[in-house]
């Protein structure tokens, strides 16, 4: 698939906003696709199939976590959420119901434009975990089990630990709800344990980052979950 050849359904009642999105969206050479209603986006996403979807939640005839809901019942196409709604409720819970991201208004271009981009990364296979990852100055190797520096340096990772690194890797640039990482890490019994992510994180942060009290890989979705952001 050729760059030009992406489309991008914007659905979005704000007309200046959809402007903006469009202005944008075209500069990342997607052809744009616009409804302002949820019944119009999701007859435009059967109708198109697009290879991206940026959807507001405040729709005028449905709340847009409908549309990602019944959107994700048949197609996995990447959804990103843009909404004024900066409750940390209301981002779980699209991020539960399917959506690849979040991001509240008012947001940046830049900011836009990297989540878009790691957003499709991630739905044709590059955000998955492979047998290596870099984190700062580390490298780690998911199938060996081991952890080293340039110079040779090892480091220990517990099993669990790697457990968290691998999870956050396979939707590496996204962000990872807390009870996605403690379902996957921990099993289905501990999703309410968040307990166990803030102390296992911590422990993440004092081996991986070069300050862990600002770290700049293992990034907090404060009240949501963790993002993996991509090594320099």
């Amino acid at each position: 698939m050729t760059v030009a050849s992406r489309a991008v359904l914007i659905i979005e009642d704000e007309p200046q906003i959809r402007r903006v999105l469009r202005t944008l969206m075209e500069l990342e050479q997607f052809r744009v696709i616009e409804a302002d209603t949820a019944a119009l986006g999701i007859s435009a996403a059967r109708t198109y199939k697009p290879d991206l979807m940026i959807v507001d939640l405040g729709l005028p005839d449905r709340d847009g976590m409908q549309v990602i809901i019944e959107v994700r019942a048949w197609s996995r196409v990447p959804i990103i959420v843009l909404s004024a709604r900066s409750d940390e409720a209301d981002k779980v819970a699209a991020l539960e119901a399917g959506a690849d991201d979040y991001i509240s208004k008012p947001f940046g271009a830049r900011e836009l434009g990297a989540r878009v981009q790691v957003a499709l990364r991630h739905s044709a296979g590059a955000g998955a975990a492979g047998a290596s990852l870099k984190i700062g100055e580390w490298q780690i190797d998911l199938h060996a089990r081991t952890t080293t520096n340039a110079s040779g340096q090892s480091l220990h990772l517990t099993p669990i630990e790697f457990r968290l690194v691998e999870v956050l890797a396979e939707h590496i640039g996204l962000v990872v709800t807390h009870r996605v990482l403690l379902q996957q890490v921990w099993g289905p019994g501990s999703s309410t344990q968040t307990h166990y992510l803030r102390v296992y994180m911590k422990q993440l942060r004092s081996k991986l980052e070069p300050d862990p009290a600002r770290p700049r890989w293992l990034l907090t979705e404060t009240g949501v979950g963790y993002r993996l952001a991509q090594s320099d």
